[in-house]
């Protein structure tokens, strides 16, 4: 059992690493025959970059992920081995550090295969890329059309002695939603993709389209490689798909904060900015230290549920920039009992989806936008640290 952190300051995002690996190794199982890239982009959705990914090494993740080249440059700073994918470059960065620091840098065009390419020249060593098709996400990647010029061009490089082709990979629009007709369409094209690059002489030591929802439900899109990002924090990709119980998955972040104020108020008392809320008769408020500078969604103002003494209570009114309001009906707190605002729901608390339903959104914004005000408290098997 993983021992719990004690609260501690204003407000703390409580992280279980022993919880991730499970989730990773749960993952796992469901794509026996695929490898495994964690995706810890956006500093691991909230979660913290370099925790994380040590933790999904150590539970089998045979790759990294990450969106940016400054976070992959960032894992290898960290003294993190293995294979390091990144994905979203621009014109101009960095490709010669990602060759000197042995990334798998993703191309989408010419224009990114010219300057990788031009970099690999300059060092007089190969890049590692994989390229990237846009099999109808209509997002980053190489359309159809453009195919067999980026395809033939790579192949071109690589017969120089300038580029290794290690991957041939895409990204689903909707495998969040059950039977829609773009996953089928998708695959079919990913397929016809690979066939043609594979034709002109690519050999990809990976082929990979799986998402979180495609690992978790749709074996016939693992390949060589599955890419698991939102799943690997213990929440499912979409409600439709399944709770995280479901799939053998557990929360990861619990987000608490101590009561910075408790205050007997009269009935008819205007609540934070615009008096949207006015309390009903006489109550007793309690102050929680956080705000949308946090993270918090403004957008669940009046809405957003949080634990309180055992008892779950809604935020009275809007969400500040540091702070929230919320009526604790009479009952005898005081400053600081904790506040828990979401967490896995073992003692009764709400989850990043009922934070997600509150305000309008999906969990993945709840997680990722909680801010570096908030201190991350790393909870495992051996013990509690704050990185």
């Amino acid at each position: 059992m993983t021992e719990r952190a004690p609260a501690v300051g204003r407000a703390r995002a409580e992280i279980d690493l022993a919880a991730l690996r499970a989730n990773v190794r749960s993952l796992r199982e469901r794509a026996p025959g695929a490898e495994f890239m964690a995706v810890v982009k956006a500093d691991a959705y909230g979660h913290g970059m370099i925790p994380c990914a040590r933790a999904a090494r150590e539970a089998g993740a045979t790759w990294i992920g990450t969106a940016t080249p400054e976070e992959a440059l960032a894992v290898r700073a960290a003294g993190i081995e293995g294979r390091v994918l990144c994905w979203l470059w621009t014109p101009g960065g960095p490709w010669r550090e990602g060759i000197e620091a042995d990334l798998d840098m993703s191309v989408s065009g010419m224009w990114a295969l010219d300057e990788v390419v031009d970099a690999a020249r300059g060092l007089g060593r190969a890049a590692r890329i994989q390229l990237k098709a846009d099999t109808g996400l209509g997002r980053n990647g190489c359309l159809p059309g453009d195919w067999p010029e980026l395809v033939r061009a790579a192949v071109a490089a690589e017969r120089d002695g300038l580029v290794v082709v290690t991957g041939l990979w895409s990204h689903f629009a909707c495998a969040d939603e059950p039977g829609h007709p773009s996953i089928a369409a998708q695959l079919e094209r990913f397929r016809e993709m690979v066939s043609f690059a594979e034709g002109a002489g690519v050999r990809p030591e990976v082929r990979h389209i799986a998402n979180s929802p495609g690992t978790l439900t749709l074996p016939e899109t693992h390949f060589d490689l599955v890419r698991p990002g939102i799943a690997m924090y213990g929440i499912s990709p979409s409600p439709e798909i399944g709770t995280p119980e479901d799939f053998g998955l557990r929360p990861v972040m619990t987000l608490s904060a101590s009561l910075a104020l408790v205050k007997h108020a009269p009935g008819g008392l205007g609540v934070s900015y615009g008096h949207h809320y006015v309390t009903p008769g006489e109550t007793t408020l309690g102050l929680v230290p956080l705000g949308y500078a946090d993270g918090i969604p403004r957008h669940a103002s009046g809405t957003g549920p949080v634990l309180i003494g055992g008892k779950l209570r809604t935020v009275a009114g809007r969400v500040a920039m540091d702070q929230f309001v919320v009526d604790l009906g009479g009952d005898e707190l005081r400053a600081g009992d904790e506040a828990v605002l979401f967490g896995p729901g073992d003692r009764g608390e709400p989850t990043a989806e009922d934070w997600a339903q509150a305000a309008g959104t999906i969990a993945y914004e709840i997680v990722t936008r909680i801010g570096a005000r908030v201190p991350r408290v790393y909870v495992d098997d051996g013990g509690a640290g704050r990185e």
